[in-house]
């Protein structure tokens, strides 16, 4: 009896976590069409999220891209398939690779950081201030990231698939020994409409889940410096573990047909 209750308090605590993120996310949506509007804390959101996340996007899209391409004409070459490299590194940067790897950085370098900020600000009061001077907390702090982060990481997104697939075509040309031009045109004619928007829709959602796991566990920490350092950690593996789930759905809901 004693492990069977210990499984069913694990159990309610995990719908009561369910819970108390989804009240917190209808909270940060009820505001989005509530003025006021603080264009300066948006416009700040996407300069730290979107401009100052270019290289590390640009660098790990890059290599990985290059890397997949010696993969594959190594796997290919078993089967007389080498040929197929083009179309493999584009379908699997556009689709999979280039979303998901975008979106885990962002939650490495976005997510711990607004759980880190958010919390010490909570931590140091600073929060209990806004609410003094009539600022709700949710318009000031939490909405302009996550609108920020929603809007920008689709860009993000393009900017990733693109270098890795010219991290892949410079792997091919310059390694391969592979025609740049019939690569190029390989690439174009493989790539659908459909593989596109499926690309930029998974931004749009990694990049939603990635600001609100930070404003989430920001805004839930405990006092302390522990607390602010189990926010962040934790903001970030939450968000991880969220990103690929949601990666899971949406291919199943794009590609299952």
């Amino acid at each position: 009896m004693t492990m069977l209750a210990s499984v069913g308090a694990g159990f309610l605590g995990l719908l009561a976590a369910i819970g108390r993120l989804a009240m917190f996310t209808g909270q940060t949506l009820s505001h989005l069409l509530r003025p006021p509007f603080y264009g300066r804390e948006f416009a700040n959101a996407l300069m730290q999220i979107g401009y100052f996340s270019l290289p590390v996007v640009g660098l790990t899209a890059f290599f990985t891209g290059g890397a997949l391409a010696l993969q594959i004409y190594s796997g290919g070459a078993r089967f007389s398939a080498e040929a197929v490299v083009p179309q493999i590194v584009a379908i699997g940067m556009v689709r999979e690779l280039g979303p998901v790897l975008v979106g885990l950085m962002i939650a490495a370098r976005v997510t711990s950081s607004i759980a880190a900020e958010i919390a010490t600000m909570k931590v140091t009061e600073q929060i209990d201030a806004l609410v003094t001077l009539s600022t709700h907390p949710i318009k000031y702090l939490i909405l302009p990231r996550v609108l920020a982060a929603t809007l920008v990481m689709p860009i993000l997104v393009a900017v990733g698939d693109i270098i890795g697939i010219y991290g892949g075509f410079l792997v091919s040309t310059e390694r391969l020994g592979f025609n740049a031009a019939a690569y190029l045109q390989n690439t174009a004619d493989f790539l659908t409409r459909l593989d596109i928007i499926s690309s930029l829709a998974k931004g749009a959602v990694f990049g939603f889940i990635a600001a609100l796991m930070g404003c989430y566990y920001g805004m839930n920490s405990d006092r302390g410096a522990m607390g602010v350092g189990r926010a962040t950690k934790s903001s970030v593996v939450a968000a991880a573990i969220l990103i690929l789930a949601a990666n899971f759905l949406l291919t199943e809901a794009f590609f299952s047909a």
